[in-house]
Parts: C-alpha cells; sequence; structure tokens
C-alpha cells in the first residue's frame, strides 16, 4: 500500500466520522422535539456505514480486496417506539396525560459522540503521520 492510499482511507473514516458527529448533534438538538413536519416526535437518525475496497496505486501491491475505506450507505431513522413521559401539562399530551417524546437516549449519544470524536482524531494523525513519512522520503532523496 503506498502513501496516497492510505492517506484516502483515512480520509475516508475521518469523512464517516464527520457525519456521524453532525447526525449525533442532530439527535441531541432535537431530544424534546414533540412535534415534526410528518407528524409525532422526532425520530432518532443512524448512520449505515459500509466498507468498501479500495482502488489501490500503480505501485501497490495487491492484498486481495484487503484494503478498504469507509463510506456512508445512508442516514435512516429508527423508528423504535418513542418514550412516553407523564406530563399532563404539556401541550402534545395525550389524554392520559402522556407525551411521546423522541427515541434519543443523551448518555448513548454522548458516548457516540466521543467514539467518532476519537476516531476522527485518530484518523487524523494517521493522515499526518503518513503526510511526514512522504515529507522524510523526499528529504531522503535530497541528500
Amino acid at each position: 500500500m503506498d502513501l496516497f492510499t492510505a492517506m484516502k482511507i483515512s480520509g475516508s473514516g475521518m469523512s464517516l466520522q464527520r457525519t456521524r458527529m453532525n447526525v449525533i448533534s442532530s439527535n441531541l438538538a432535537n431530544v424534546n422535539t414533540t412535534r415534526t413536519p410528518e407528524g409525532g416526535p422526532y425520530h432518532k437518525k443512524m448512520v449505515v456505514a459500509e466498507a468498501t475496497p479500495v482502488q489501490e496505486g500503480a505501485f501497490s501491491q495487491t492484498l486481495d480486496g484487503a484494503i478498504r475505506e469507509a463510506r456512508v450507505v445512508e442516514v435512516k431513522d429508527d423508528k423504535s417506539a418513542p418514550r412516553m413521559v407523564y406530563d399532563p401539562s404539556h401541550p402534545d399530551a395525550d389524554e392520559n396525560g402522556y407525551v411521546a417524546m423522541p427515541n434519543v437516549n443523551v448518555m448513548e449519544e454522548m458516548l457516540d459522540m466521543i467514539n467518532a470524536s476519537r476516531s476522527f482524531e485518530a484518523n487524523a494523525t494517521a493522515v499526518s503521520t503518513a503526510k511526514m513519512m512522504a515529507q522524510r522520503a523526499l528529504e531522503i532523496g535530497q541528500k
């Protein structure tokens, strides 16, 4: 695998983690949204990702498709049941006083955000290291 392939793989990981962070931010921003244009409470969104084989550079060895990059397939709604919270004073309460709240768990979202942030940082470090290795290789040729 050449350095450009390594940077491409890490770049795809950074792009995936950025999408995850955006979706998590949306979920956290809508944790109390009980009315949406579609009707009903906000539904948690989830990122579906896949690993696809990388088209390696001309100087790379073929590793039987073992080298893969990450990509977002879709961002889908979690259609699980909403949380029912008893609050008879809420304008969206039903006749029994229960409000259908979004199916977003703040603690899970915060853990996912930490995970995505650390994964982004790891990929950024890998890109930086590959860049440094390329610069050092050029310096060897100058001496």
